[in-house]
């Protein structure tokens, strides 16, 4: 009963906030970065050690703007998710373009189901608005649910209101496999940059650290034989994103063990290096360790 109501009181918060226009809820946006950053430090010391380890050759200087850099657009980012609930698929396709469409279309035509890799860049959460750019096409979501139950609903709602479909972590091989046989003309997005909990991981540089990555969506391509692209994102200005879609493989059965791991990650790190200060600092990214041999 407690999640129902708190539920409830966050759907009709977040209605009513989606209502202000966009220029308002950045002013919302720079009041927010006060409590967040310089009152609450919300995950000031994991921001400050991601940035500093990513980044050796910065001077403190450089790195303290960054931080601040990260922390206005983090709240935007907040800000941004909030307006889901109210914007126009008009308003959205504006704000989150894709630049190069028809390769998804050409690609699902050819193949019927593609994966899409993506990191936490920019906002990812925008272009759940995918599902309808494309009328034939169904786009899925892979996500991890949350600890609240409130929170978890609330962002399902947000991310399926444009005809986006959520698949659960742990059902992911079973629905993927069901769309293939099926033949269901579909879009699965992964979004894996997360720090990786128990299962099998692959081990690789990643802004100059020791890193582990998911290879879930590679070993169900491999399997599969499922055409894998990569969703290169960019921040154009406050409120604008572009996402440029980038073919990995059209054949995963041909390619080597990892490789494809191994180029989201490179790719994905050329996309953080471009500007910094949109990826998402306040994961703890590198909690997990390398084994000693």
């Amino acid at each position: 009963m407690g999640n129902k109501i708190l539920y409830g009181f966050l759907f009709v918060w977040v209605k009513l906030h989606a209502l202000l226009p966009m220029r308002v809820l950045y002013i919302l946006s720079d009041i927010l970065y006060v409590f967040i950053y310089k009152i609450g430090k919300y995950r000031r010391k994991v921001v400050r050690n991601n940035l500093a380890e990513s980044f050796p050759e910065k001077t403190s200087g450089e790195l303290f703007t960054l931080e601040k850099e990260f922390y206005h657009h983090f709240c935007d980012y907040i800000v941004e998710t909030i307006k889901l609930a109210h914007i126009s698929f008009e308003e959205i396709k504006k704000r989150a373009f894709l630049k190069n469409p028809e390769l998804i279309e050409q690609t699902i035509d050819q193949h019927g189901t593609i994966f899409m890799l993506m990191g936490h860049y920019g906002n990812w959460e925008w272009f759940s608005h995918a599902t309808g750019l494309f009328p034939e096409t169904k786009i899925y979501q892979i996500y991890r649910p949350l600890n609240n139950q409130a929170m978890d609903r609330l962002f399902i709602y947000l991310r399926t209101r444009f005809g986006s479909v959520g698949i659960k972590k742990h059902e992911t091989v079973r629905d993927i496999i069901r769309l293939k046989r099926e033949k269901k003309r579909a879009g699965v997005i992964f979004i894996q940059d997360q720090s990786p909990g128990a299962g099998e991981h692959y081990w690789t540089q990643f802004l100059h650290q020791d890193t582990a990555f998911f290879t879930g969506a590679e070993r169900i391509a491999t399997r599969q034989n499922i055409p894998v692209l990569f969703l290169d994102v960019q921040k154009e200005k406050r409120g604008y994103y572009s996402v440029e879609m980038v073919m990995m493989t059209p054949t995963p059965q041909n390619t080597s063990e990892h490789q494809i791991t191994e180029e989201y990650v490179r790719r994905l790190e050329k996309m953080i290096l471009r500007n910094p200060a949109y990826y998402l600092w306040t994961h703890k990214r590198w909690k997990l360790k390398r084994p000693q041999e």
